[in-house]
């Protein structure tokens, strides 16, 4: 059994972005696969920064599977607890690249395979040996993997490890907003830090007014807090104390996985014991450097461009 620092459950998803650029969705006629799901994204950015991530999840048997699974283990990720759901699609994302606000997607996950993931006592013995425990909220969609997750998350709070979880909202895998958002504030007993947008954050805590959502979150349990504003950047809520941070001024090529790229460098930061504010650094540079770029895991920065971002601040204005 390998060591690991960080422990990834959650969806791998097979991604094909437009590569005629500037073309509304209805009609690009070329795409190029990539690697995607949330949780993989993450799970490759953190592995370029340098640390030992293993992921379980689940993709289904097929040829795509070849091509996801062969992707990570090239890129460090370990796939021994990846598993394969006979007759389960992988999902499936088309996404438009229309800069500099245009990036509609289409997403094809009914019964996927990722909501397939089981955890027995092998998978939760893999997940012990790590520091860290990351999820989303994607995984608490459907049976079996809402179950596993909610076991995975119990399972690693009691065992001390940092517990993450990233919202990652997407209607298309919920009957509701509102569902959504029931199933994530069970799993908050569990979590110690919580990641998501505006909405996402708003959909959890159930509040309309940002004191109030804090409120909600702290009171169950969470011990920091990550709201992700976009173009005004990002915030922070711990021990009491906020932080924020304007986002770096790069010019975006596509604005998928910013929010994947932000959560690998921040979590990188975190797990290397840097303050928050320090944390947010890297994970708007992370960020930045992902937008910069199409698709989401292959443009995922290794430590030294993020580094060289944050020496080279406002000089990377363009």
């Amino acid at each position: 059994m390998m060591n690991l620092d960080v422990c990834v459950l959650g969806r791998i998803g097979y991604d094909l972005y437009a590569v005629e650029h500037h073309r509304p969705l209805p009609e690009v006629e070329r795409f190029s696969r990539h690697l995607g799901g949330s949780s993989a994204n993450i799970a490759v950015g953190l592995a370029r920064l340098g640390l030992k991530v293993g992921m379980i999840s689940s993709v289904g048997k097929d040829e795509l599977a070849d091509f996801l699974l062969g992707f990570l283990r090239r890129e460090g990720v370990d796939i021994e607890h990846v598993q394969l759901a006979e007759d389960y699609n992988t999902s499936l994302c088309l996404t438009e690249i229309c800069p500099p606000a245009s990036f509609r997607q289409v997403f094809y996950r009914r019964d996927p395979a990722d909501a397939q993931v089981k955890v027995g006592a092998g998978e939760l013995a893999y997940a012990r040996q790590a520091r860290m425990f990351v999820t989303n909220g994607t995984s608490l969609a459907a049976s079996p993997a809402r179950e596993a997750t909610l076991s995975a998350l119990q399972v690693a709070r009691e065992a001390g490890l940092r517990t993450v979880l990233d919202v990652d909202y997407r209607a298309s895998s919920w009957p509701s907003p509102e569902a959504a958002g029931r199933q994530a504030r069970a799993a908050l007993p569990w979590v110690e830090v919580l990641l998501g947008n505006e909405q996402e954050i708003a959909l959890l805590a159930g509040a309309s007014d940002v004191a109030g959502q804090l409120r909600v979150l702290v009171n169950s349990g969470v011990k920091l807090i990550v709201r992700k504003l976009g173009e005004k950047g990002v915030e922070a809520y711990s021990g009491g104390q906020s932080y924020s941070l304007p986002p770096l001024p790069l010019r975006v090529v596509s604005a998928i996985g910013a929010g994947d790229g932000f959560a690998a460098g921040f979590l990188y930061a975190l797990d290397r014991g840097l303050p928050v504010d320090e944390c947010l650094q890297y994970g708007n540079a992370a960020a930045a450097i992902v937008v910069s770029r199409v698709t989401c895991s292959d443009s995922m920065p290794y430590l030294h461009e993020i580094e060289d971002l944050l020496r080279r601040g406002a000089g990377n204005r363009e």
